[in-house]
């Protein structure tokens, strides 16, 4: 059977029927990815069914309520390959299960300690550990990034000293789109006995992942990025990582008692989830991996590598030679993601995306959170184009005709 974007589509109703009835081709799949309708339902379905919070009671509601929360933890644990769905930890998105490490593994710290990070990396990897340095007295090490836009691993001897205790760094650029190689990360890390996280967010609405092949100790990732709600993310531990980490937060439900003097704190995973957690939204959650795991992945993996190759013979059209369009990173770059970010001489990236507004199309125009890469390749920023499994030809028709009307009208 060949992989079909136009039936995915149709699964998504902002999608199926734009709003106002306007022509649309979104290509800010990288910021935030669509919903299908069986995700609207199933959160629909739990608010208007069995509301009610979890954990916490015995009455029926709570009871069906909590069931719903742990299918979607076990959802998350298989769709990561977990070993146990207890190594699965909700948060409110991949940028607070990289703060929930920082704090939790960042306390087991020492002065003159060492994390490995990449000029790669988005803010949510980097920012946190900056914090973590100024308030423990770590050390931060940073991996280059090499020309055609991957982490430059032949760093790795040099970063990775017996000092290292955790190399934390993305598993696929929100920019350049590189796919990191991580077997060669792992094997230096765990040789000094440091610790891995990859940072999950762009990698998992394209790819399975099976943490206990990576042999990493923690991965992350955001449920809005994998074509469910905004409002949770994934982090998945190690088991015996997460048990020696003291809690991030405090209060109901990451305790297994509470005097005046003192608590004993839950094992993991509750000891990371301090309050009433995002119910609604990991039910979301939940559907979407589901709904991915049934979709033919490698027909939209190849489908989408093909997209991307046309967005990028595309541009090198348009520029004809003039050195007007730079594509960050190389496009001969594989493995990639179907990310196509560009810096067009002279213009700035909000105008280009604007101008590519006017045409139907959703692109992203920026930093993209990652300006230490965007001055490593000497730019403030790019416009951005990030393909999902629902987009087609035509989407990458509208633009690369939006692109050459930017071009008349800004150049």
């Amino acid at each position: 059977m060949i992989f079909d974007p136009h039936t995915v589509r149709a699964e998504f109703p902002l999608l199926a029927h734009p709003p106002g009835g306007r022509e649309l081709h979104y290509l800010d799949n990288a910021a935030t990815a669509q919903v299908p309708r069986t995700v609207l339902d199933a959160i629909e379905a739990h608010e208007t069914q069995r509301r009610s919070n979890v954990l916490r009671s015995v009455h029926a509601l709570a009871e069906a309520a909590t069931d719903a929360y742990d299918d979607a933890r076990a959802a998350a644990a298989r769709h990561l390959n977990a070993a146990s769905s207890d190594e699965i930890v909700f948060t409110s998105g991949c940028t607070s299960a990289i703060n929930l490490v920082a704090h939790a593994f960042g306390a087991t710290l020492s002065p003159g300690d060492e994390i490995v990070i990449s000029q790669l990396e988005h803010h949510s990897n980097l920012v946190p550990w900056q914090m973590l340095r100024d308030r423990a007295g770590i050390r931060l090490r940073v991996l280059p990034v090499s020309a055609d836009g991957a982490i430059d691993l032949e760093a790795l001897p040099e970063a990775v000293t017996d000092r290292c205790r955790l190399v934390a760094i993305t598993h696929a650029s929100n920019v350049t789109g590189a796919v990191t190689e991580v077997a060669p990360v792992v094997e230096a890390a765990h040789r000094v006995g440091a610790r891995v996280l990859l940072d999950g967010a762009q990698y998992v609405p394209h790819q399975p992942v099976d943490v206990q092949a990576l042999d990493v100790d923690f991965y992350c990732f955001s449920g809005h990025k994998v074509f469910g709600p905004n409002g949770i993310g994934v982090l998945w531990g190690r088991a015996e990582v997460l048990a020696a980490m003291p809690p991030f937060m405090g209060g109901g439900e990451m305790i297994r008692r509470v005097t005046l003097e003192e608590t004993v704190y839950a094992p993991p995973p509750h000891r990371f989830e301090a309050g009433t957690p995002p119910i609604a939204q990991a039910v979301g959650l939940g559907a979407a991996l589901r709904w991915f795991e049934r979709q033919d992945v490698a027909g939209a993996a190849a489908h989408l590598d093909g997209l991307a190759r046309r967005a990028l013979d595309g541009l090198e059209r348009l520029d004809a030679g003039r050195g007007r369009v730079r594509v960050l990173g190389s496009p001969a770059l594989a493995p990639r993601l179907p990310i196509v970010a560009f810096a067009v001489d002279g213009a700035h990236p909000h105008d280009v995306a604007q101008i590519l507004d006017s045409h139907g199309v959703a692109v992203r125009g920026g930093h993209h959170c990652a300006q230490p890469l965007m001055d490593a390749f000497g730019v403030t920023g790019t416009t951005r184009a990030s393909l999902a499994l629902y987009n087609d030809a035509a989407d990458v028709d509208a633009f690369l005709n939006g692109g050459e009307d930017a071009l008349e009208k800004l150049l």
